[in-house]
C-alpha cells in the first residue's frame, strides 16, 4: 500500500516537470516568434528607407527621389544595396551637391500586382520625383499583358492623384521571346504608350548595353553586377538629371 502511495506521488512529480519543461519551451518558442517578427518588420522597413552612404537617416530639408520597383532597383545579388543604381545615382547627386534624398523601394520578386498593393503607403511621404520601375516580372511569368498595363496605370494615377506636381519617370522593359514574339513585341510597347498617354518621362529600357551580356550580369544571367548596375545608373541618369 504504502509502495503504491509513493508511485503515485512519483508519478504526480515526474508529469509536473514534465508540464513546466512543455510551459518553458512554449514560451522560449513565442518569444522567438515574436522576435522573427519584428526582425521581418525591420527588413521591410530597411527595404524602404534613404540610401545616404549607408545610413538610413534623409537630410533635413532635402526633397525625395523614390524608386519603385523590383529586384533590380533593390539590388539582389550585391552585397551593399549603395552598389545598386539608385544607390550610384545617390553618390552622384552629393558629389554635386544637390538637395535631393534617394528613397530605395525595391523589393525582389515584386509584380505590379505586388505594388499597386503597396503603393498607397509608400505615398506617405510625398516623392518630389517617382520612378516606377515594375513590370519585368509580369513579363517574365506570362501576367496576361492587360493587367500589367492596368496596375501600372492604377500606380500612375495614385501619384499624379494624391501629388499632381509630382514628377514620374516610368522605366521601360523588354524581355525574352519564351511567350512568343507578340506577346514579348505587346509588352515592350507598354511602357511608351503608358508614358505617353500620361505625360510622363520614359526610360526606354532601363536594361540597355547590359541586358544579355554575360559579364555584366550575374551567374543568373538577369541579374546585373556591380559593373552592370553602374551603366543602369547612367541610363536612369540621362533622363532624370534633366528633371532634377
Amino acid at each position: 500500500m504504502l509502495k503504491n502511495r509513493q508511485l503515485t506521488m512519483n508519478n504526480h512529480s515526474r508529469s509536473r516537470k514534465i508540464f513546466l519543461k512543455f510551459c518553458y519551451f512554449s514560451s522560449i518558442i513565442l518569444l522567438l516568434s515574436c522576435k522573427t517578427e519584428t526582425t521581418k518588420a525591420d527588413t521591410n522597413v530597411t527595404q524602404t528607407t534613404s540610401i545616404n552612404k549607408g545610413k538610413n537617416e534623409e537630410k533635413t530639408g532635402t526633397k525625395r527621389i523614390v524608386f519603385f520597383g523590383d529586384s533590380l532597383t533593390a539590388g539582389y545579388g550585391l552585397e551593399d544595396v549603395n552598389d545598386a543604381y539608385p544607390g550610384i545615382i545617390q553618390t552622384k547627386i552629393d558629389s554635386l551637391k544637390l538637395p535631393y534624398t534617394i528613397v530605395n523601394s525595391g523589393i525582389s520578386g515584386e509584380t505590379t500586382a505586388g505594388g499597386k498593393n503597396r503603393i498607397n503607403w509608400v505615398l506617405n511621404q510625398k516623392p518630389d520625383v517617382f520612378i516606377l520601375e515594375l513590370g519585368a516580372n509580369d513579363g517574365l511569368r506570362g501576367v496576361p499583358l492587360t493587367e500589367t498595363k492596368k496596375n501600372l496605370q492604377y500606380m500612375i494615377d495614385a501619384v499624379q492623384k494624391k501629388y499632381p506636381d509630382t514628377k514620374i519617370i516610368l522605366a521601360g522593359m523588354q524581355i525574352p521571346p519564351n511567350f512568343g514574339q507578340e506577346y514579348t513585341s505587346e509588352f515592350k510597347n507598354i511602357f511608351p504608350s503608358l508614358a505617353k498617354k500620361n505625360n510622363v518621362a520614359l526610360i526606354p529600357f532601363l536594361l540597355k548595353s547590359v541586358g544579355g551580356i554575360a559579364e555584366l550580369n550575374q551567374v543568373d544571367g538577369i541579374h546585373p553586377t556591380k559593373k552592370g548596375h553602374k551603366i543602369l545608373a547612367k541610363t536612369v541618369w540621362q533622363i532624370l538629371y534633366p528633371l532634377l
